[in-house]
């Protein structure tokens, strides 16, 4: 498979499974709100640590570049999509800084993840 290709699905995926786990616990999220917070973080952690390592362990070299290169893509992937979903003229309506207060900034998960395996591979 092409390597950008698969770089831009896994970002998909990245940002689709949390997406959808956020959709079948979403009654979570007006009853116990500390538990959906809780759960989201660890899903995309999750998602991310697994996708990650099937894309870094076919590599023989760069893992830090190539760390840093999918954590940012797979970062701007999930942003990119959330704001045709969340912004206002959009289904869920949010302005940009309760987006990034609320989700957006969760994201940033992605490259720490990322880029610390990508180190870790290096050794």
């Amino acid at each position: 498979m092409n390597k950008y290709l698969k770089i831009a699905i896994f970002g998909f995926l990245v940002w689709l499974i949390p997406f959808a786990v956020s959709f079948i616990i979403f009654p979570l999220k007006t009853t116990m709100r500390p538990l959906f917070e809780s759960i989201m973080p660890l899903v995309l952690t999750i998602i991310v640590i697994t996708l990650a390592y099937y894309y870094i362990k076919n590599l023989d070299a760069n893992f830090v570049k190539e760390g840093l290169l999918i954590g940012i893509i797979w970062f701007i992937i999930s942003i990119v999509i959330d704001l045709f979903m969340f912004l206002p003229a959009s289904p869920m309506q949010m302005n940009f800084a309760d987006y990034m207060m609320d989700i957006g900034l969760t994201y940033v998960i992605i490259p720490v993840i990322t880029i610390g395996m990508g180190l870790m591979a290096n050794k």
